[in-house]
C-alpha cells in the first residue's frame, strides 16, 4: 500500500514539475521521470515475488525423523513457500505421496544439479552428494541395501550421476532408509507442499 501511494505522490509531483517548467532544464524532468519509472519497475517487480504463504500447526505422525523430529512433535508446515522460494539443501518438507493419505515429512539432502553416486561399502551402498557421504542428524552415514540400492541406482544410471531439473532426494533420519527416496525414488517439485519449521 506504501509503495503505491508513493508513486502516486511522484506522479503528482512530476505532473507540478511538469507545469511549473520555470528555470527547470530538460535535462532534470528527465531524471525525475526516470525515477517515477523506476519505481513503476519496482512495485511490479515486488507484487511478481510476493506469493501466499499459509501456515498451518500439525502433529508429526511416523518415527522416521527420530530423534531429530519426534512423534507427536509439532511442527510449523509453510504451504506456498516453495512457490516464491527455491527447495534447499537441509529443508525439512512435507510433500504429496500418492500411496498415503497424510503428508510426508522429509530432509532434503540432495538438489537439482547435485552430483549424485552410490557407493559400495562393507555392509551396503553410501549415498554420495558432491562426492560427500551423506549423513543423517547423529552424523551417520545413510547404508542402504536390497531394493533401496535397486531403486536409486536407477536414478544414477538414468541421470548419469547428476540428479535433474526440478527433483530432489529426500531422505529420514534412519540410516537404511524409510519411506524416502530410498524406497519411491527422486521427487519432483510440484509433489512439495510445504516447508516444515520446528
Amino acid at each position: 500500500m506504501m509503495n503505491k501511494s508513493l508513486y502516486i505522490i511522484l506522479a503528482i509531483l512530476l505532473l507540478i514539475l511538469i507545469f511549473l517548467n520555470f528555470g527547470f532544464s530538460n535535462s532534470f524532468l528527465n531524471k525525475i521521470s526516470q525515477i517515477f519509472s523506476q519505481n513503476q519497475n519496482n512495485i511490479k517487480n515486488s507484487e511478481i515475488q510476493d506469493c501466499f504463504v499459509e501456515t498451518e500447526e500439525m502433529t508429526v505422525r511416523g518415527s522416521s525423523l527420530d530423534p531429530f523430529i519426534k512423534p507427536e512433535q509439532i511442527i510449523k508446515a509453510l504451504f506456498g513457500y516453495y512457490d516464491c522460494n527455491e527447495v534447499k539443501r537441509g529443508d525439512i518438507v512435507l510433500f504429496n505421496y500418492a500411496g498415503n493419505k497424510n503428508f510426508v515429512i522429509k530432509i532434503v539432502k540432495g538438489i537439482s544439479g547435485n552430483k549424485f553416486e552410490l557407493r559400495k561399502a562393507e555392509s551396503g551402498w553410501n549415498i554420495l552428494i558432491n562426492n560427500q557421504i551423506v549423513k543423517n542428524s547423529e552424523d551417520k552415514p545413510y547404508l542402504i541395501s536390497g531394493n533401496a540400492y535397486k531403486m536409486l541406482s536407477l536414478y544414477e544410471k538414468d541421470y548419469k550421476g547428476i540428479i535433474p531439473e526440478n527433483a530432489y532426494l529426500l531422505l529420514g533420519n534412519q540410516v537404511s532408509g524409510s519411506a524416502d527416496s530410498t524406497t519411491f525414488g527422486l521427487i519432483d517439485k510440484s509433489g512439495i507442499v510445504a516447508k516444515v519449521e520446528i
